[in-house]
């Protein structure tokens, strides 16, 4: 009976670690949002449509910076923008 008792206590704690966990990951997705836009505002970038920006970001993300930078015939590093 301690064996089912104690498998009990540990999924109720796994579950309050993952709801945790959970609640801390939607916080730093909203902090990393609040980041790239702050990055972004003044570029230009938001005039375009959400639907055409996230398709870009979709298709950038699927790049490493330096083929998003070649594609977009920016020379030179991220250092140098």
């Amino acid at each position: 009976m301690t064996r089912k008792t104690g498998a009990i206590a540990a999924l109720k704690k796994l579950e309050n670690e993952r709801a945790k966990l959970d609640a801390k990951q939607r916080e730093l997705e909203t902090k990393a949002a609040t980041e790239l836009g702050r990055m972004l505002l003044g570029s230009g970038i938001e005039a375009f449509s959400a639907k055409g920006l996230k398709r870009i970001g979709a298709a950038l993300g699927k790049m490493n910076e330096e083929q998003a930078l070649a594609v977009l015939k920016i020379g030179g590093s991220a250092s140098a923008g």
